[in-house]
């Protein structure tokens, strides 16, 4: 990747984002772009990411060869970022990535320097499901009619074909929008002991979008075909309560276990011993937990959404449901019969094959590339040089 940037004149990259990777409330997002930062460093690039305030972690600090600034809190980032970016408090970057994750930060409004965007999906109903209405409606109305029409020109970065033709529809220019799957890290392969009784686990935030509740349902219902079927969540969020409720409610406490924040090796454990990985949500750009689980050679079971669409091989490496019945069928199917758990299973490791952090590491700095050697080209900077 270093020839990349070399030949583009990029050495100082700035990467922007809602919330850093140390932050309670990282999820997917935070991951990625510590993936891609992590690699460009070790790539000899000089690196440095700007986001909100990291509790417990100070303000400035290095991160696997790449420099972290926390700052604001998390409305206060976005015009703060902005300004520390206009008056160059961190230096002049030759490259800028926006990593846009519900508001937008409005780059093109004032970077002055090569830019891509990275925005791993539409929120569309999300917005009522994490804000007030009052807030939510500003944060739907911003990202259906004002941002397209200020990111009309900007190089855009999503994660699958599906969330591609959500922005197309809400007016971003198809020709500027690549499509850059997440990769998976070389320790998830397959290993360790499958569970001697089925065990779906499900691995996430306990957040409105991932409705947890719906997968819980789901396996009770299951478990009608599958009466030992154990279900285990990792994960930690707001809902935790509501499920737990929920939980006591279907008297379920003996097969559902909140087993809350999980190290990387614990989760590795779980992927390894699950017979199937199972996410309820209705919005993701990916989910990452998906394939990290098909590369252990777990099969999914998932709602059919867009990210999830490009994320599961349909048929071949899991099962996509399109409503809660169909869940906690594909759910029932996948526990009980063994031959149908070993296709999806050999399915689930040839579709994730491909997809590694090198790849998508060197397809970002490529789009960036490109722009620089665009944004080098223009007529007017060759009217200042001459």
């Amino acid at each position: 990747m270093g020839d990349i940037a070399a030949a583009a004149g990029l050495q100082r990259v700035h990467l922007i984002a809602w919330r850093d990777l140390d932050d309670v409330e990282a999820g997917g997002s935070e991951v990625h772009a510590a993936t891609v930062a992590r690699l460009w460093a070790e790539a000899g690039l000089d690196v440095l990411m700007r986001t909100s305030w990291a509790q417990g972690h100070p303000n400035h600090g290095r991160r696997d060869g790449y420099e972290v600034v926390r700052k604001a809190g998390r409305y206060q980032v976005f015009p703060r970022t902005a300004l520390a970016e206009v008056r160059k408090t961190y230096g002049r970057p030759d490259g800028l990535v926006e990593i846009w994750n519900g508001m937008p930060f409005f780059s093109p409004l004032w970077a002055t320097v090569p830019r891509v965007v990275v925005l791993h999906h539409v929120h569309a109903d999300m917005w009522k499901m994490v804000l007030p209405p009052n807030l939510a409606r500003v944060g739907d109305t911003v990202e259906r009619r004002v941002a397209p029409l200020i990111y009309r020109r900007s190089r855009m970065i999503t994660l699958s074909p599906s969330s591609k033709e959500e922005m197309v529809e809400l007016g971003f220019r198809p020709e500027r929008i690549d499509v850059v799957p997440p990769g998976i890290d070389p320790r998830f392969t397959p290993g360790g002991t499958l569970a001697a009784r089925p065990l779906v686990v499900g691995a996430g935030r306990l957040a409105p979008v991932k409705r947890f509740d719906r997968l819980i349902r789901a396996a009770a219902e299951a478990r009608r075909t599958t009466p030992d079927l154990e279900l285990v969540i990792a994960g930690t969020g707001p809902l935790k309560g509501e499920l737990e409720e929920l939980i006591a409610g279907l008297d379920a406490q003996e097969w559902v276990t909140l087993v809350g924040r999980v190290s990387d090796e614990e989760l590795l454990d779980l992927y390894r011993r699950a017979w199937v990985i199972a996410s309820s949500s209705v919005r993701e750009g990916w989910n990452m937990t998906l394939t990290e689980a098909a590369a252990c050679g777990t099969p999914a079971v998932a709602t059919r959404i867009a990210g999830h669409v490009d994320a599961v091989a349909d048929g071949q490496g899991g099962l996509l449901a399109d409503d809660d019945a169909e869940l906690a069928a594909h759910l029932a199917a996948v526990t009980s019969d063994p031959d149908l758990r070993a296709r999806l299973s050999a399915g689930a490791r040839a579709h994730v094959a491909r997809f590694t952090w090198e790849a998508t590491a060197r397809s970002i700095l490529t789009a960036l590339a490109e722009e620089a050697e665009r944004w080098r080209d223009r007529p007017w900077r060759a009217w200042r040089r001459g």
